[in-house]
C-alpha cells in the first residue's frame, strides 16, 4: 500500500523525466523489432494477424516476467526490494507526464497561436492535427487526457493494487501494444487485431471505473454528479472502442460540453458520433479543467484504495 502511495506522489513531481530509461521505450522496441520481424516473414493477411497474437504472448510475458524476477531477487533485503517496486510502479503511472502535454496545447493556444498548438497536439493524438481549428484542438485535447486518465494512470493503479508491479507492467505493456498497433486502418487492421482486442478486455473494467470516479469529482469544475452519471450512461457506447466513451463522456457531462465527431486518422477519415451535449462551448479552459479531472479521479482511487485496506487489516 505504502509502496503505491509513494509511487503516486513521486510521479506528480517528477513524472516522466526525458534523462530516465522509461521501461516502455524499451517495451515499444520489441513490440517494433516483432512488427518488422513478421512482416518480414510473412505476408498473408490471415498469417500476420496470427502473428499480432504471438506478438501478445511475447511483449505480455516479458512486461511480467523482468520486474517479477527482479523483485523476488531482490526480497531478502527489503529496503531494496521496496526501492525497486516503487521505481517499477512509479513507471507505470503517467499523471505528470499527461498533465505536462496536455498543458502545453493550452499554453501554445494562449501564447503562441494554433501553428504551435497543433504541433504540441500531434504529440498525444494519432489523428491528423495539420488542419484542426482551435475548437478542434480543444476537443482533442480534453479527449486524450480524458481518455488515457484511465488507461495512463486509473487502469496501471488498479492493476498494482491487485498484483503489484508485475501486474501493472504487464498492462503497461498490453497498453503500448495497443497505442503503438491498434489501429483501424489498412497498414495495422490485420496485424494489431488482437493487441487492441486484449487492451479491450484490460480496459474493460477499468475504463468504467475511471468514469465513476470522474462523475464523482464533477463539483470539482462546477460540475453535477447526478448529470454526469446520466452523460456517461447515455452515451457510453457512443465511440468504437468498447471502453473510451466511459471517461470521454463522464468528462463532457462534468463539463457540460460536446465532445466526439469525426476526425482523420493517418488519412483515413473517421466518423464518430458525440459524446455529450453542447451546453457550454469548447474553450481552452476546459483543458485545464480535464486536467483537475484527471488528478481527483486519481486521489478518489487512491484514497479509497488505502480506506480499504485499513479496514480489511484493522
Amino acid at each position: 500500500m505504502i509502496d503505491i502511495v509513494i509511487a503516486v506522489i513521486l510521479d506528480w513531481i517528477i513524472g516522466d523525466p526525458y534523462w530516465f530509461p522509461h521501461p516502455v521505450i524499451y517495451i515499444g522496441k520489441l513490440i517494433r523489432f516483432l512488427e518488422k520481424l513478421g512482416r518480414k516473414h510473412i505476408k498473408s493477411n490471415e498469417g500476420i494477424k496470427a502473428f499480432g497474437g504471438v506478438i501478445v504472448i511475447v511483449v505480455a510475458s516479458v512486461s511480467f516476467i523482468v520486474p517479477f524476477t527482479v523483485l523476488r531477487l531482490a526480497r531478502p533485503i527489503e529496503p531494496l526490494y521496496h526501492v525497486l517496486n516503487v521505481l517499477f510502479l512509479w513507471t507505470t503511472i503517467a499523471a505528470k507526464c499527461l498533465h505536462v502535454e496536455g498543458k502545453k496545447v493550452y499554453s501554445s493556444l494562449k501564447d503562441s497561436g494554433l501553428e504551435d498548438a497543433r504541433v504540441k497536439l500531434s504529440y498525444i493524438v494519432g489523428r491528423d492535427t495539420s488542419c484542426l481549428s482551435e475548437g478542434e484542438i480543444i476537443r482533442a485535447d480534453v479527449e486524450t487526457v480524458a481518455e488515457n486518465t484511465a488507461d495512463g494512470i486509473i487502469a496501471p493503479l488498479i492493476f498494482a493494487m491487485i498484483g503489484g508491479a508485475p501486474l501493472a507492467m504487464l498492462y503497461k505493456g498490453i497498453n503500448t501494444m495497443d497505442s503503438m498497433l491498434g489501429y483501424l486502418n489498412e497498414k495495422y487492421r490485420y496485424i494489431g487485431f488482437f493487441p487492441a482486442k486484449t487492451d479491450d478486455v484490460f480496459n474493460f473494467i477499468p475504463a468504467r471505473i475511471t468514469g465513476i470516479l470522474m462523475c464523482l469529482s464533477a463539483p470539482l469544475v462546477k460540475g453535477n454528479i447526478v448529470e454526469s452519471f446520466k452523460i456517461m450512461v447515455r452515451d457510453r457506447k457512443n465511440h468504437k472502442s468498447p471502453n473510451c466513451a466511459y471517461p470521454e463522456a463522464a468528462t463532457a457531462g462534468a463539463l457540460k460540453v460536446q465532445l466526439g465527431g469525426t476526425n482523420i486518422y493517418f488519412g483515413e477519415v473517421m466518423v464518430k458520433p458525440t459524446i455529450g451535449d453542447k451546453i457550454k462551448e469548447l474553450s481552452k479552459e476546459h483543458i485545464i479543467e480535464t486536467i483537475r479531472l484527471m488528478y481527483a479521479s486519481e486521489v478518489l482511487l487512491v484514497i479509497i484504495y488505502v480506506a480499504a485496506i485499513m479496514l480489511v487489516f484493522k
